[in-house]
């Protein structure tokens, strides 16, 4: 398998130069997923790193697979990768097929609702992706143990700690 360090190499050159909402640097935000993950082993913590490779930059599948990415770490990268005319609710339920899958978008969720990001949000941006990934997390959150949800938010977002507490 492909060690860890080479796949952050390989995602911190795709996202090179590519900034998030908040204008931060990109790869910090697949690192912050990853992170997350890493309780999880290198194969979640790969596809953390890749989670948005096909979806924001130039890099298909095939090259993934090619560069020498694990069959199932790219299958975990395809499942979450938002694919065009598919509505994001629609994505969601998709990938609650994939146990795995699921765990990765529950980092990507957990980081993107974190409430540093999105305090540096304008209000009306704020209010309307803190619904989007609320509703996504009654679909996720579900299809995931407590304990695999309450590893991941505990690294990657805590304060939504509070919300799962009341979820279930």
């Amino acid at each position: 398998m492909k060690p860890v360090h080479e796949v952050d190499f390989l995602a911190d050159r795709a996202h090179a130069g590519q900034a998030d909402k908040t204008g931060t640097p990109y790869i910090e935000h697949v690192r912050a997923v990853a992170a997350g993950l890493a309780p999880f082993g290198d194969e979640l913590v790969m596809a953390g790193l890749l989670h948005d490779i096909i979806e924001d930059t130039g890099w298909t599948a095939g090259q993934l697979r090619a560069a020498g990415i694990p069959v199932r770490v790219v299958e975990i990268v395809e499942a979450v990768t938002h694919q065009p005319g598919t509505p994001y609710t629609e994505m969601i339920q998709r990938i609650t097929g994939d146990a795995r899958a699921t765990l990765v978008k529950i980092a990507d969720n957990a980081h993107n609702s974190h409430p540093d990001r999105a305090a540096q949000l304008p209000p009306e941006k704020r209010e309307r992706l803190a619904a989007k990934y609320r509703a996504a997390r009654a679909v996720l959150w579900p299809a995931a143990s407590r304990a695999d949800i309450e590893t991941i938010v505990r690294i990657v977002n805590p304060s939504l700690l509070t919300e799962l507490d009341e979820h279930r």
